[in-house]
């Protein structure tokens, strides 16, 4: 080998895998980079180092944002929206055989008894809509709401289930619905994130901070969980004896460095980091002020039951409102501890799903109310729901009742409700057997949910999409040819 030939060889060799990779301008270099870093087909192009800029949706969008009430755990349709009078009259019969067979439950064993409705239901408003008593003042409002009774999954425990319910995907990896929506339209507030996650209850979800993921998407669009106690973010103020211009200047530097390296190695996942960094110093004045419950009258916090200074559902809905105001894409609020399993009073129906929904009951409506009078929920597409549903029959482990009163996961049919944003008020949409255990009518799949929400924000499901792992991935799953847009509910 001669000498020449011999630097050419130690040169390769030192060459890492992925700066050859992106030095290749065609054949296999190109085609593994197309399929590895990703790359929208069907999507917007936009300026990596503007990645949240504003865009057009591909046709008139009703919704301009959206605000997701996810109640993990998931609530009991049958104790709230759900009412079948044929379940209370099988309450505390043996579960028919035909009900069990081929079904595979959480933790119910052998042949549970049957459990009607724990409350009394009523009707209210004009569109008639059926209510339990645990949500009096939700009953005020039931004429602003669509409500979808035949809401099904093929998921049974929490965390794949509320992968699902906000991926698509049941196993991690995917992109969060908010994800898509800032990706696909970005955010017409440049000082606060195009998509914030506020929590209550005490716990995150069970499949953590997946469900508000950016997967496969650059980490920009991923949500940033903010705090309605305290900071909004933490560390997001200056470190004691930094003034704000030396923190400009070191800033200013690694904006130099990124630039460079960006130049040197093109990952657009560099300029990205440039700009998450610039997001970060606008927000130290713009989030401050945004999460600052103490400019809201003593009337409004009456309004929604606020508790400033600490952590609540209220809190987070009055949050919510105004991030909503101030521009912010997608609003996702998750309230723990649903799972009325009546394993101990904590989870019984009688008494934490009774205190749960004291929490959520009056600031949902109040932000309802308030959206409306200000004129934005024409063009703010509300969601509430839970991951799944919960079984007719009373929950028994091992054989035995539970010492309190509670039900299983059922992913055969739940309820959920969205207002605003360009849906059908004062309609219910679907429905399930005499029994609630399954949807029979109009059935809604999460991935029809997802084709519907994208569909009020000005995009077809089918072309917001993202090249990776060999394909043009999209929210509602390549896998799920038959997802559709439930039009009966579009107004």
């Amino acid at each position: 080998m001669s000498y020449q030939n011999h630097l050419r060889h130690a040169q390769l060799a030192h060459q890492t895998r992925r700066h050859f990779l992106s030095t290749c301008t065609s054949g296999l270099g190109a085609l593994w980079l197309a399929t590895t870093t990703g790359r929208a087909w069907g999507g917007p192009s936009r300026d990596p180092a503007k990645p949240l800029a504003p865009m057009l949706p591909l046709f008139p969008a009703t919704a301009k944002r959206v605000i997701y009430l996810h109640m993990a755990g998931s609530p009991s349709q049958h104790e709230l929206f759900d009412y079948k009078p044929d379940l209370a009259k099988l309450n505390g019969k043996e579960c028919p055989k035909e009900f069990l067979e081929g079904k595979q439950f959480a933790f119910i064993q052998g042949v549970p008894k049957m459990l009607g409705p724990q409350f009394p239901f009523k009707q209210y408003g004009q569109s008639g809509a059926w209510l339990s008593d645990r949500l009096p003042h939700f009953s005020s409002v039931v004429d602003d709401v669509c409500f979808i009774k035949s809401m099904h999954t093929d998921q049974f425990n929490h965390g794949p289930a509320q992968l699902l319910v906000h991926t698509g995907n049941q196993n991690v990896g995917a992109p969060s619905i908010g994800a898509w929506a800032t990706y696909g339209l970005g955010s017409e507030n440049q000082n606060l994130p195009g998509f914030i996650v506020l929590t209550s209850g005490g716990k995150n979800p069970d499949a953590g901070k997946s469900v508000w993921g950016a997967g496969y998407l650059p980490s920009v669009y991923q949500g940033v969980q903010c705090r309605s106690e305290g900071e909004p973010v933490l560390y997001l103020g200056d470190p004691p004896g930094i003034p704000r211009p030396i923190r400009r200047r070191a800033l200013d530097t690694l904006e130099q460095l990124n630039h460079q390296l960006a130049e040197d190695v093109g990952d657009p996942e560099t300029l990205t980091r440039i700009a998450q960094y610039e997001m970060a110093y606008r927000m130290q004045t713009d989030a401050s002020e945004a999460f600052d419950l103490r400019q809201e009258s003593p009337a409004m916090h009456q309004f929604y039951g606020t508790q400033p200074g600490r952590e609540s559902f209220a809190n987070n809905c009055l949050l919510a409102r105004r991030l909503a105001e101030r521009g912010v894409r997608y609003i996702q609020l998750f309230h723990w501890g649903w799972d009325s399993h009546g394993d101990c009073q904590g989870n019984a129906l009688n008494g934490g799903f009774t205190d749960r929904c004291k929490e959520v009951d009056q600031p949902m409506t109040a932000l309802l109310k308030d959206l409306k009078q200000r004129g934005l929920l024409d063009d703010t597409l509300v969601v509430w729901g839970g991951e799944f549903g919960r079984t007719p029959m009373l929950e028994n482990r091992g054989g035995n009742d539970n010492p309190f009163v509670g039900r299983d996961h059922n992913p055969g049919a739940f309820t959920l409700w969205m207002a605003g944003g360009g849906v059908k008020p004062g309609i219910t949409h679907g429905a399930t057997d005499p029994i609630g255990y399954q949807s029979i009518i109009d059935k809604v799949s999460t991935h029809d949910l997802h084709a519907t929400m994208l569909h009020l924000m000005g995009f077809d499901h089918q072309k917001l999409t993202f090249q990776t792992q060999g394909a043009p991935q999209r929210l509602s799953n390549i896998t799920k040819p038959s997802t559709r847009v439930v039009r009966q509910i579009v107004a």
